[in-house]
C-alpha cells in the first residue's frame, strides 16, 4: 500500500479460520527474515510501534484463540495502524472452504476453539461468520482449499519475500521410500547407496542429526564426492530457478526408513545452502 514517508515498522497481520494454514504462513515468513509473534493479545500490538523502529518486519498471528480477540477490535486495530504514518501494514487472510476445514479437524481429531464441546462443523461455521468483516479488509487473500503445504509456502514467499535472497525460498526434507515419495517435491535425491547406520545396534535408534550417525555416513568413501557434486549442482540450479521466476523450491532426500542417511544429508544440505545465503526451511 502506498505511504508518504518511509515507515518505521513493517507489520504483517496473519489471520483466518483455524486450520486454514496460518501457522504455516507464519513459519514461512520467519524463514524469510520476519520476526514471528503468534497469538499476541490485540491490546499489546500498539506497544510494538511505540518504541524504536523495528529492525526487521514482524509477522503477527491473530485468531480466535487470542485472549481478547473480537472482530470489531481487530478492525479498529487495522484502521488505526493503517492511518499511522510510522507503520506499513499488510493483512494476510488465509481462507479455506468449510468442507476442507471440517475434514482437517476430523483428521487431526482436534477440537475447534469455538466449539470445544460440539462438532467441528459448528465451530467452523461460527468462525467463518465471525471473521467475515476481517476477510474483506485483507490486502492479501490466499485460499488454501486446493493448496498443498508446499504450494502455500510458495504463495506466501512470492507475496512477502523481502528480496534478500533473490525471491526464492528453499525447503529441504527427508523421507522414507517405504512410505512413498512425498507430494510437492521439485527435486528428489536417493541416498540409499550410502552406508546404512541401521545395521549397527548402537546407531539404530538414533537419527541423522546425531553426531555418531553423521560421522558414520560421512565415512562412506563415496560420501565426500557425492556431497560436493550435490552442493555444486544445487548452487548452480538455484539462481537458474530465480531467473525463471520461481518462488519456492522443495528438495527431498530419501532413504529406506527416512531416519538416518536422508536426514543426515538433508541437514548437511540445509546448512550449506543457508551458509550460501539462501532462506532454508
Amino acid at each position: 500500500m502506498p505511504v508518504e514517508t518511509d515507515p518505521d515498522h513493517h507489520l504483517v497481520l496473519v489471520t483466518g479460520p483455524s486450520g486454514a494454514g496460518r501457522t504455516t504462513a507464519i513459519r514461512v515468513l520467519e524463514d524469510m527474515g520476519y520476526e514471528g509473534i503468534d497469538n499476541i493479545p490485540l491490546s499489546l500490538v500498539p506497544r510494538l510501534i511505540d518504541g524504536a523502529p523495528l529492525v526487521r518486519p514482524v509477522a503477527l498471528g491473530l485468531d480466535v484463540r487470542n485472549r481478547d480477540f473480537n472482530a470489531t477490535a481487530l478492525i479498529e486495530l487495522i484502521d488505526s495502524l493503517t492511518r499511522d504514518p510510522r507503520v506499513l501494514l499488510e493483512v494476510l487472510y488465509l481462507d479455506c472452504s468449510p468442507g476442507v476445514l471440517i475434514r482437517r479437524f476430523s483428521e487431526t481429531r482436534r477440537r475447534h476453539p469455538l466449539a470445544p464441546a460440539e462438532t467441528p462443523a459448528e465451530g467452523v461455521e461460527r468462525e467463518i461468520d465471525l471473521l467475515a468483516p476481517i476477510r474483506v479488509r485483507a490486502d492479501h487473500l490466499i485460499d488454501t482449499t486446493e493448496l498443498t503445504q508446499h504450494d502455500l509456502k510458495a504463495e506466501v514467499a512470492a507475496r512477502f519475500d523481502t528480496g534478500t535472497a533473490g525471491r526464492l525460498s528453499v525447503s529441504v526434507q527427508s523421507f522414507s521410500y517405504k512410505r512413498g515419495v512425498p507430494r510437492g517435491v521439485d527435486m528428489i535425491f536417493d541416498c540409499r547407496f550410502l552406508a546404512n547406520p541401521h545395521w549397527l545396534a548402537e546407531l539404530r535408534n538414533l537419527d541423522g542429526r546425531a553426531p555418531e550417525v553423521d560421522a558414520f555416513v560421512s565415512a562412506d568413501p563415496r560420501f565426500a564426492e557425492f556431497f560436493q557434486k550435490l552442493q555444486d549442482l544445487l548452487l548452480f540450479l538455484l539462481p537458474a530457478h530465480v531467473a525463471e521466476g520461481k518462488a519456492h523450491l522443495a528438495i527431498g532426500f530419501g532413504c529406506t526408513g527416512g531416519q538416518h542417511r536422508s536426514v543426515m544429508v538433508a541437514e548437511r544440505v540445509g546448512s550449506a545452502l543457508a551458509q550460501a545465503g539462501w532462506p532454508v526451511s
